[in-house]
């Protein structure tokens, strides 16, 4: 009997930076490991509501200066086009997550359209909020943008949307990228050494705890 595959839940947003930066290494570590991905959007202000976050327009100055050098750094290190004031964001990445809901719900390999729709914002400058760029994105990656557009329509996919958020609040995450490995939480995509380590040592789990 062959070994059970490693499962990640992976919580993000298509308007998450850091979901963005670690989206190619997440990509390799995921296939070096063959590793089941479990795809599960959320509203991040909503997220960030919940656990005492803002939004990056509400944090202090200092902070929002200092996020920038990190942008810079980051970009660096992964080798990636980032854009540090993106043309359109803030953007409400509602409706591609619902497409990209639907895409799992028919079984589709979604990989693709998940890394495209995070570059759309932070590379590409493109509009996540409009449905031409959603259903090109999605076209580009083997899917098939038109249908999945129009299957948002379905409420459904919009209770599965704010499920998935829900769940995410529950579960104590206050930002994103969030990583699971059995029950273990990995915040942040500067995580995924860790996160790499955990899956090949086979250790147990730590799980959440309460303070």
């Amino acid at each position: 009997m062959s070994e059970q595959r490693p499962v990640v839940d992976y919580y993000f947003s298509f308007i998450s930076l850091w979901s963005y930066v670690g989206s190619v290494v997440f990509r390799k570590l995921v296939e070096r490991n063959d590793i089941d991905v479990n795809y599960k959007p959320i509203d991040l202000l909503a997220v960030f509501a919940a656990g005492g976050g803002l939004p990056v327009k509400d944090r202090a100055p200092q902070r929002q200066a200092y996020r920038l050098v990190e942008m810079q750094r980051w970009r660096d290190i992964r080798g990636i086009p980032l854009v540090l004031h993106p043309r359109y964001y803030p953007a409400n990445p509602e409706l591609g997550h619902r497409m990209l809901l639907v895409a799992l719900a028919r079984g589709e390999n979604v990989e693709s359209f998940v890394h495209a729709s995070l570059k759309a914002v932070w590379a590409d400058e493109l509009n996540i909020e409009d449905p031409n760029t959603l259903v090109a994105l999605a076209d580009a990656s083997g899917l098939d943008g038109k249908s999945l557009l129009n299957a948002t329509e379905d409420p459904a996919v919009a209770d599965r949307a704010t499920e998935l958020t829900d769940q995410a609040i529950a579960r104590n995450i206050f930002g994103a990228p969030f990583y699971f490995y059995h029950d273990e939480p990995f915040w942040g995509q500067d995580r995924l050494d860790q996160l790499d380590g955990a899956i090949t040592s086979g250790r147990v789990g730590i799980p959440f705890l309460a303070p």
